[in-house]
């Protein structure tokens, strides 16, 4: 199919679109299709998607429908950069769920989650003061997280995981989503020293490892 003509009013800027294991959230390990927008208005110090931070290709909503049909998924994940910051993501992600699939949307949590459609799963990352970017959390967002979302936390190191500790219970996290999830920062903590903070102090928190890393070496397109 050719593509379709291009109008900014119904198109998005995207690195890349492939079809992968999910390395971390819920899915994690799932063969799921990935849609990378791109730009990103943070700039944390452990980013792995800096090659998304520009570039990319505009492409229309029908055509960014027509390539993730191809690989016929049962769940997509609109990532980033930081998808929100494309006012026309809102659309993107209501035309995957009216598709049918398991939409999961990636996003920083510096960008409000009004309008986002509530059959999607969030997954905020909340930025940890190892992060660089904890400042631009908008905490506006908490309310409007459902119960199917989840929220992240990268973990660089002790401050960090005492951070995001105080965290759990400041915004009152356990019971309003399904999952909260501590990932050591990928080159500056071990999982077996986070997983065992966590069991010292009974946290209910999912440790993940970003399965993508262990099994490509974090190439771009996996």
């Amino acid at each position: 199919m050719s593509p379709s003509l291009v109008h900014s009013d119904d198109a998005l800027r995207i690195t890349e679109i492939f079809y992968s294991l999910q390395g971390e959230t819920r899915t994690m390990g799932l063969p799921t299709v990935f849609v990378r927008l791109t730009g990103c208005p943070l700039r944390c110090t452990y980013c792995d998607t800096e090659y998304a931070f520009s570039g990319g290709e505009l492409l229309a909503l029908e055509d960014i429908l027509n390539t993730v049909g191809g690989y016929n998924p049962r769940y997509v994940t609109v990532t980033g950069g930081e998808p929100l910051a494309q006012p026309n993501c809102l659309s993107l992600l209501e035309r995957l769920c009216d598709a049918g699939y398991e939409v999961s949307l990636e996003t920083g949590g510096a960008i409000s989650l009004v309008g986002v459609d509530p059959r999607v799963i969030t997954v905020l990352d909340l930025k940890t003061p190892g992060s660089g970017e904890m400042q631009r959390n908008d905490y506006a967002n908490i309310p409007l997280l459902r119960e199917h979302d989840q929220v992240k936390f990268v973990i660089c190191d002790r401050q960090d995981y005492e951070w995001a500790r105080f965290k759990l219970d400041e915004l009152g996290l356990q019971g309003r989503v399904s999952e909260l999830l501590f990932s050591p920062s990928h080159g500056s903590l071990q999982g077996r020293q986070l997983a065992e903070w966590i069991l010292e102090d009974n946290l209910p928190v999912r440790l993940q490892l970003q399965l993508h890393k262990i099994l490509w070496n974090d190439q771009p397109g996996h």
